[in-house]
């Protein structure tokens, strides 16, 4: 809810956020994709254009590039006990494919780059986005760069 909300998000109670993100899910579209080990969701990623995020602007690190109407990918939670297990890779590579199906004309991530910093990331790290096509485009504050996966 944070690139939708922005600040709003962490001065409410979590449980508003929470109500906030059903109806988003209950009104569409899909704001994200899950992933399962058999019936237990085990992650997730926030899969939507960018315009649905209006909080992405307002970060300078993250300010967009051009003005393609690009989808982003920009946050992750894999289940504990599910992670450095492929999880996150599947999900890049089922967005990729939504985005596609979608007719999104390109895929925009915004990950941490783990040689520069020792930060954990819900937003992905960028050897796994680099690994799966996404090229660096943009990089307004290391360790964050800004990484697209051309869908024409």
């Amino acid at each position: 809810m944070y690139w939708r909300i922005g600040a709003a998000y962490r001065k409410q109670p979590g449980n508003k956020n929470k109500s906030a993100f059903k109806k988003i899910v209950k009104t569409g579209p899909p704001p994200g994709l899950l992933a399962f080990d058999g019936d237990r969701a085990v992650g997730w990623c926030q899969l939507t254009p960018r315009d649905a995020l209006p909080w992405l602007d307002r970060a300078r690190q993250l300010k967009r590039v051009d003005d393609q109407p690009v989808w982003s990918l920009s946050c992750f939670y894999v289940r504990i006990g599910y992670r450095k297990k492929g999880v996150t890779s599947a999900l890049i590579a089922a967005a990729l494919e939504a985005a596609k199906r979608d007719h999104a004309p390109a895929l925009e991530a915004y990950p941490l780059d783990a040689a520069k910093t020792p930060s954990t990331s819900s937003t992905g790290f960028a050897t796994t986005f680099a690994r799966t096509g996404f090229k660096t485009i943009a990089c307004h504050t290391p360790p964050r760069p800004i990484m697209r996966h051309d869908l024409k």
